[in-house]
């Protein structure tokens, strides 16, 4: 039998091996796509109601998203330093561990992972299944293939319709990924480009409506900054400049979360072309396009509908009742596909991105070592799988309130614990910009933080009143974060063991 060189069946061997390197298959305006899309989920269509609760009238309404707005882009502008400094795999994980030390980075790629990526990805898919429920009654949490068993005191798991579609769609969504970047890119682009056309036929409907009925916006503006029908917060009135001003920071876990995972196409920054120009072109241009949008929004809820209506809309609908008050019996279901169209394209992104950081993390042997390999699609795909396990283990627990009787979903626990800790990581790693100045004062900076010191100034003493009044006025949903973070230490430890006995 003839035998094969051993050149040739080198080359062949290699052929079967993994690739090693990311595929550069994002431009810039597929980078945008991916910041807007995983930013517009389905908060800012429902959290305006829950905000004009706690601060009560129609300025500090605007002035709730202005804060926001204003913390995002100064947060953008400062990340874009760091995203063209170290263009690589892994966004906030490697610019803390180059900045503080590899436990910091590792906590936070802990957390990531453990709530903060995969309870974000559980909650969004649950949401777009009970949007889904509009137009298919039979999709509903109360519509139970396994009716609730209860596991311990206030928890049960069980198994509904709309609990069924959301593990669907994570499946779907992470499969998919798993088949390359090209395939989860052009779901990006489809569905951000159909969300974002979405909102603008809204912003439409709002102006017909105030040219229509001018009187309604007047009306909210006339005492726009006199708070009216306002929620007490731990005791604290927002009629008092003490009480607004800690119902405007504790308002920001609504407005922040709607606003938030903007940074994560840093976590794909190994696949962007050009990304020392298109990482801090992506970050400021998407962040500045949705919370234009996010503004415009606000506006048009206040065009048609007078506050009070907004404070109780049902459910927090707020641009479902919106689109009703201008085109009746049409804004539900018009609302629910825009939604479950929103929700989709912000599962694939975050999916996309998440399975990145703990790449990274394998590749400093701080995590398990077939999640820093990729597979043939040039993907890193055992890292995605994991991601897909654990958010779909989120998907199934519920929390249960035996005074009201009401199930509710154990992420959204979760990530009320951990939306603090979250805030504190954007901290350390605005404040790292300023410790690698000082560190690394040579290291090539394609691009140089817009407005420093000046801006990410303004972003750490604005994010850090935020946190303090948090830890002070929701103590049962701040500290727990903290813990959740702590659990990582312990792990931490013995991966690095672990990977020093290999």
């Amino acid at each position: 039998m003839a035998t094969q060189p051993e050149s040739a069946a080198t080359a062949n061997d290699l052929s079967l091996q993994p690739p090693e390197e990311f595929k550069k298959a994002l431009g810039l305006f597929d980078s945008i796509m991916i910041v807007a899309g995983i930013m517009v989920g389905s908060g800012i269509f429902i959290v305006s109601a829950e905000i004009t609760r706690q601060v009560g009238a129609a300025g500090w309404l605007l002035v709730v998203w202005a804060i926001t707005g204003v913390l995002t882009l100064a947060a953008a502008l400062s990340y874009g330093e760091l995203a063209a400094m170290m263009p690589e795999a892994g966004g906030m994980y490697v610019y803390l561990r180059e900045a503080f030390s590899p436990l910091i980075g590792f906590l936070y790629g802990w957390t990531l992972l453990t709530v903060i990526q995969t309870g974000t990805i559980a909650a969004v898919a649950i949401a777009f299944a009970r949007f889904s429920g509009v137009a298919f009654p039979q999709i509903s949490e109360s519509n139970y293939l396994i009716a609730p068993i209860r596991l311990l005191p206030g928890y049960a798991i069980s198994l509904s319709t709309a609990q069924v579609l959301a593990l669907g769609v994570i499946l779907l969504i992470t499969i998919v990924n798993c088949l390359g970047v090209h395939w989860g890119k052009w779901i990006q682009n489809i569905f951000t480009m159909a969300k974002l056309t979405g909102m603008v036929a809204l912003l439409l409907l709002g102006v017909v409506a105030w040219i229509l009925h001018p009187q309604v916006l007047a009306a909210n503006f006339h005492q726009a900054w006199q708070p009216q029908d306002v929620v007490g917060i731990s005791g604290v009135s927002a009629l008092t400049a003490f009480g607004m001003l800690v119902a405007l920071c504790v308002s920001q876990t609504g407005s922040l979360f709607s606003a938030d995972s903007w940074h994560d196409i840093t976590f794909v920054a190994g696949e962007v072309r050009n990304p020392k120009r298109n990482l801090p072109l992506a970050l400021g241009l998407g962040t500045g396009l949705v919370i234009a949008l996010y503004m415009l929004c606000n506006l048009c809820y206040l065009a048609v509908v007078p506050l009070h209506a907004i404070q109780t809309a049902p459910n927090d609908r707020v641009a479902t009742l919106v689109v009703d008050t201008v085109l009746p019996s049409f804004g539900k279901l018009a609302m629910g596909i825009l939604i479950m169209v929103s929700t989709f394209g912000t599962v694939n992104a975050l999916t996309l991105a998440g399975g990145r950081a703990c790449y990274a993390m394998a590749q400093d042997g701080l995590f398990f070592r077939r999640a820093g390999r990729l597979n043939r699609a040039q993907v890193p795909g055992w890292a995605l799988a994991l991601q897909c396990v654990w958010s779909l283990v989120l998907v199934l627990p519920r929390t249960y309130d035996a005074a009201t009787g009401q199930y509710g979903n154990l992420y959204s626990n979760l990530l009320d614990y951990v939306i603090s800790a979250a805030l504190l990581f954007y901290i350390l790693t605005v404040f790292a910009l300023f410790r690698l100045r000082r560190t690394r004062p040579d290291a090539p900076r394609p691009y140089r933080a817009w407005g420093y010191p000046w801006l990410p100034v303004l972003y750490i003493a604005g994010a850090g009143i935020v946190l303090a009044v948090l830890f002070c006025f929701r103590t049962a949903t701040t500290w727990p974060g903290l813990l959740i973070i702590a659990s990582g230490i312990p792990v931490y430890f013995w991966l690095r063991k672990q990977s020093r006995s290999l």
